[in-house]
């Protein structure tokens, strides 16, 4: 059975997924395989650098090389560039030669200062509140032909899938952390009031409305002043008696 170049990209991507342990080494990994396919299309060495746009926030977030890093984070600074149009427009925007194009002038001369001659920015459609997009980079002009421009599109509609998954799994993987943080903090609580109310003989709102007091007068948080208590009884954290 023949596997289209497509579905080993998939498979490639995929594979990525269960190797890195974040979205951001992900996106490095997947940076550096659309700059391998990018520059084999072009038959000339191309760079790319990663944008993601989640929770209304737009950071560089990966790049084939630190060079791309760089290089991508210029857009971020100066605030303009194919990148950041491309993700509003969601269509490839397309920066044939810095030397001669009009629209973004302080991002082109800060380009043309790192040796980089042309830009091409390739979104990728995530869901409502996330978005990124593959900047890629050239030393020389006439690189991004129409040819070129097509096997990167070609790339971003296959990666958007594994990009997507990859966003999922962190945000499930965020939720799962801040939940276990917040029933380990109650379980501290709940202990710290059970002492109280055997040492002052008080009902649980009083024990709390002591805890409160005890909280601000140090200024501590809640938790922390929680588990000194039940350190101090038991000589162990308290510990929630569960696995997520």
């Amino acid at each position: 059975m023949t596997i289209s170049p497509e579905h080993e990209l998939l498979l490639e991507l995929q594979d990525l997924i269960i190797g890195t342990g974040s979205v951001a080494d992900f996106l490095g990994g997947l940076s550096s395989i659309a700059a391998s396919s990018l520059s084999r299309a072009a038959g000339t060495t191309v760079e790319c650098g990663v944008t993601l746009r989640h929770n209304k926030k737009t950071r560089t977030v990966g790049g084939s090389t630190e060079r791309a890093i760089h290089l991508d984070k210029i857009e971020q600074q100066v605030g303009e560039g194919p990148c950041i149009d491309a993700l509003k427009v969601k269509a490839p925007v397309l920066l044939a030669d810095v030397r001669t194009d009009p629209r973004w002038p302080v991002y082109q001369e800060r380009l043309f200062e790192e040796g980089v001659l042309s830009a091409l920015g390739v979104p990728l459609d995530l869901s409502e509140d996330a978005t990124a997009a593959l900047n890629f980079f050239a030393s020389t002009t006439g690189v991004f032909t129409e040819a070129t421009i097509t096997e990167a599109v070609s790339f971003a509609g296959v990666a958007r899938t594994a990009v997507r998954l990859a966003v999922r799994v962190a945000s499930a993987e965020g939720a799962a952390d801040d939940l276990s943080a917040a029933m380990e903090s109650r379980t501290a609580i709940n202990l710290a009031c059970g002492i109280i109310m055997g040492q002052n003989r008080c009902t649980q709102n009083e024990a709390m409305g002591i805890l409160i007091k005890v909280s601000s007068h140090r200024n501590q948080k809640l938790r922390d002043v929680a588990e000194d208590i039940v350190i101090k009884i038991s000589g162990e954290e308290p510990t929630t008696y569960f696995d997520m």
